[in-house]
């Protein structure tokens, strides 16, 4: 007994058509067929074209959530202190990368907001 594989050219079950899915259910024997098969829907039909071949489906595993960071409450004073540090290494690697500049400038941004908000 084997088992038919599907062909390279043959697209996934999921994504045939529902007229497509009919004419493979009604090649498989099953007693009542013609009509059960003109009944059925997309799902039922490729859990019933799946059950006739043996196709046994897992359950997606979900994607695993991620953990939110803790915040960090920060002083006013360390807001700065940091806006400081980063204007430094802004300073000093000069202008030799633009997206990194970029980035730094970013961050003086957001923190500087953050300093407003906390006065």
């Amino acid at each position: 007994m084997s088992e038919k594989k599907p062909h390279k050219d043959e697209k996934p079950l999921e994504r045939m058509t529902v007229k497509e899915l009919r004419e493979i259910a009604l090649e498989i024997p099953h007693e009542h067929t013609e009509i059960a098969v003109r009944d059925m829907n997309k799902e039922q039909l490729v859990a019933f074209i799946k059950q006739a071949r043996g196709i046994h489906d897992e359950p997606a595993a979900p994607h695993p959530k991620k953990k939110a960071k803790a915040k960090v409450i920060l002083t006013k004073q360390e807001v700065k202190a940091r806006i400081r540090d980063l204007k430094k290494k802004a300073k000093a690697s000069g202008g030799d990368d633009p997206k990194r500049a970029s980035i730094l400038r970013r961050r003086i941004s957001r923190l500087k907001k953050l300093s407003r908000k906390l006065a």
